[in-house]
């Protein structure tokens, strides 16, 4: 009989395992996109629960291609962000440079939460430099808050992301984004029905935990010297140095990941549709606006999730929406 084979669980390609620094993920690639007038590139959302739909495969190469198959879908809640700066960036041999900003007239309350923008706001004499100086900046984003008020976290702080235009020219998009500056977008402006995105989270922590949990290493005979719940060896004598390779205990979840390629299966503007009765666990109803993703995210509920257009988008693109015949209301808890 010969030796198994069982190696630990867990990539090397993730490490360092070690704890977020914040629980909002940041995108540091945003895509190139074939629209030829200016859009945005990202959204966000936050997590409110998972429940199942039926849907018509419309996969072809799928062998239930044109069956009714039962999928696991999340439901995240997407209350339109408010736009509230223009940033204007230019390349340099070190990377792209804030070259200017336009902040909005007059915030809501809320974003004193955040920061305070300076009194002496001068719009016109900043937005002006930015125009007359056009042809050395290659990249245009805005700053974008989160409406935690109209959803059912129980927040007041807004979150404020930095999220790229792609599209169009360069004076295209910073019209477009003067047409945004001080407006809310919702998310069927941003995305639609049947799409892929990218989807940046932090995930649910764990903790400091040991390496059979972590790693997924046997645990040792109860004989055995030392410790049960470890590696037999760390190494070699000679060079004294513990390989980064070697399981060791450590941090385990709260760490960032970004899913490539998960689709919208619908984007509805009532709650109610999509609330299980009793409301979500650790969250309660859905209030506003939602989408409803194919599979698992990353995260805990209430987490904030970022949304972005693909970076690696499929070859098989489809025309229509999923066609979607049942969503499960059922509560979670048996009620």
């Amino acid at each position: 009989m010969g030796r198994q084979h069982a190696p630990k669980h867990g990539s090397l390609a993730y490490l360092p395992r070690k704890h977020a620094k914040k629980s909002v993920a940041r995108i540091r690639y945003w895509p190139k996109t074939t629209s030829k007038s200016p859009v945005l590139l990202g959204f966000t959302g936050y997590k409110a629960g998972m429940t199942y739909v039926y849907t018509i495969e419309d996969r072809k190469r799928s062998p239930n291609f044109g069956k009714e198959v039962m999928l696991a879908a999340t439901i995240l809640e997407t209350p339109p962000i408010l736009v509230c700066c223009i940033r204007a960036y230019r390349k340099t041999p070190y990377g792209l440079e804030n070259y200017g900003e336009v902040w909005m007239k007059d915030p809501p309350i809320d974003f004193n939460r955040i920061l305070t923008i300076a009194k002496k706001n001068n719009y016109e004499e900043y937005l002006k430099k930015i125009e007359d100086n056009l042809e050395k900046v290659t990249n245009i984003r805005v700053m974008v808050t989160t409406q935690p008020k109209l959803t059912n976290v129980s927040k007041k702080k807004p979150n404020i992301h930095e999220v790229e235009i792609g599209g169009g020219t360069i004076p295209e998009q910073l019209e477009y984004a003067k047409q945004l500056l001080g407006k809310t977008v919702t998310i069927e402006e941003v995305f639609k029905e049947g799409q892929y995105l990218d989807i940046a989270a932090i995930t649910t922590g764990k903790g400091f935990q040991g390496p059979v949990k972590r790693w997924g290493v046997a645990i040792l005979q109860h004989k055995a010297r030392g410790t049960k719940r470890g590696v037999a060896t760390l190494g070699p004598w000679s060079p004294s140095h513990v390989r980064y390779s070697v399981p060791r205990a450590g941090q385990m979840g709260y760490h960032q990941r970004t899913e490539y390629n998960k689709r919208i299966f619908k984007i509805g503007k009532d709650g109610k549709d999509v609330t299980v009765k009793g409301g979500y666990i650790r969250y309660g109803p859905v209030k506003g606006s939602y989408i409803i993703i194919r599979g698992s995210i990353a995260g805990t509920k209430k987490r904030v999730i970022r949304l972005r257009q693909p970076a690696r988008p499929p070859t098989e693109i489809h025309k229509a929406p999923p066609q979607i015949t049942y969503i499960s209301l059922e509560s979670p808890q048996g009620k």
